[in-house]
C-alpha cells in the first residue's frame, strides 16, 4: 500500500536544478482576476511545446517563490503554475465577513484559477501541500475532472488532533485559537526565521533564497494577514475535514500522497491513515521534514515527472 525510499538527497532550496531542453520558456509574473473579490497574483512558465500542465499550492507561510527552483527545472518541459493564496503574498486580502479563507472556499479559488487561466484538465497535475493539499481535494470532490492525478503532502486530511503540533491543535477551537493567533501576529519575524527548520539541528537546516525570504515578509502585512489568514482557515478546518472524511471514497483522480519522514507539524501517520483507507501510493521520505519541496526540491521534480511518464489513468499500488 505504501513504501518508504531507502534514501533522500538533501538539496537547497536556491540549488539550480537542471533542465532537460536548451530552449528557454517565457515567464510570467503578474496578477489574475478570478472572481469579483479575488486577485491571484501568479508565476507561469510557457514552454513552446509543453508535454503537460503542472499546478503547485503552497502552504503557510510560504507564498508562490516556494517553487521557483522546482518550476524552472520542469519548465523545459511542463507548463508550470503556481500563485499565492488569498492572504499570502500579493494576492487579495478580502475581510472576513466577504471571503472565510475556509479550505472549502480556498477550493473554489482553485476552480476558479483553472477556469480563469484557460488549464486544459486533462493534461493537469496538481502538487499541493500543506494548507493547499485540502482545498485541492474538495475541489476534486466538487469537479471529478479537475485534474489528472493530484499529488498531496504533509497536510491534515482528518480531524485528529493527535497527530498535529501542539500550536495547530489550538488554533482548531477557542478560547486557545485566539491566544494562538494573537501570538502569530506578534511573533512574525520568528515564524518567517524558524518555522522551516523547527527541530532541525543547526547542521541540518537548508538554504532559503533571499527572494523567498522577501516575499514572505513583504507578503505577509495589510488589513488580513497571513497569520489571519491562517487563523480563519483553521477556524473552518474541523468542519471542512470532517466533510472530506465522509466523502472521500467518491473522488474519482488519482491521488498520490508524499510525507516527510520526519515532519513535526503534521506527523506521518496522518499520511499512512490517508493512503491506507483510500487504497493509494503513498510515499515517506526519509530524513525529511514537512516541507520537501524546499529542502529536497529535486525529489519533488522526479515526483511530478514521474507522474506524468505513469500515462494518464496513473495506477494506485
Amino acid at each position: 500500500m505504501f513504501r518508504h525510499l531507502t534514501k533522500a538527497t538533501v538539496f537547497s532550496a536556491s540549488t539550480n536544478l537542471p533542465t532537460s531542453s536548451s530552449s528557454a520558456p517565457k515567464v510570467e509574473v503578474g496578477e489574475v482576476q478570478v472572481n469579483p473579490d479575488i486577485k491571484l497574483r501568479r508565476m507561469v512558465y510557457r514552454p513552446a511545446h509543453p508535454k503537460g500542465t503542472v499546478l503547485f499550492l503552497h502552504g503557510f507561510p510560504e507564498t508562490m517563490y516556494a517553487w521557483k527552483p522546482i518550476a524552472e527545472s520542469l519548465s523545459s518541459d511542463y507548463e508550470v503554475h503556481a500563485f499565492d493564496w488569498p492572504g499570502y503574498g500579493q494576492s487579495s486580502r478580502p475581510g472576513a465577513d466577504r471571503f472565510s479563507y475556509a479550505p472549502k472556499d480556498y477550493a473554489h479559488v482553485l476552480e476558479d484559477y483553472i477556469r480563469t487561466s484557460g488549464i486544459d484538465s486533462s493534461e493537469l497535475l496538481i502538487y499541493a501541500t500543506d494548507i493547499g493539499a485540502l482545498p485541492a481535494l474538495l475541489a476534486a470532490l466538487e469537479q471529478p475532472d479537475i485534474a489528472r492525478e493530484i499529488i498531496v503532502g504533509d497536510f491534515a486530511p482528518f480531524n485528529r488532533p493527535q497527530y498535529m503540533y501542539s500550536t495547530l491543535q489550538g488554533l482548531k477551537s477557542k478560547p486557545s485559537s485566539d491566544a494562538v493567533h494573537a501570538a502569530m501576529n506578534t511573533n512574525r519575524d520568528e515564524i518567517l526565521a524558524n518555522t522551516f527548520f523547527r527541530g532541525m539541528p543547526p547542521e541540518e537546516r537548508y538554504a532559503l533564497s533571499q527572494e523567498f525570504r522577501d516575499d514572505m515578509a513583504k507578503g505577509w502585512g495589510g488589513e488580513v494577514t497571513s497569520a489571519d489568514a491562517f487563523y480563519h482557515y483553521y477556524s473552518c478546518f474541523t468542519r471542512d475535514q470532517d466533510y472530506f472524511e465522509a466523502n472521500m471514497a467518491k473522488l474519482k483522480v488519482p491521488v498520490k500522497v508524499v510525507w516527510g519522514e520526519q515532519d513535526i507539524y503534521i506527523m506521518k501517520e496522518m499520511g499512512v491513515e490517508y493512503a491506507n483507507r483510500n487504497g493509494v501510493k503513498l510515499t515517506i521520505l526519509p530524513g525529511l521534514g514537512h516541507y520537501p519541496h524546499l529542502q529536497a526540491p529535486e525529489q519533488t521534480v522526479n515526483e511530478v515527472r514521474a507522474a506524468f511518464s505513469a500515462g494518464s489513468n496513473p495506477a494506485k499500488d
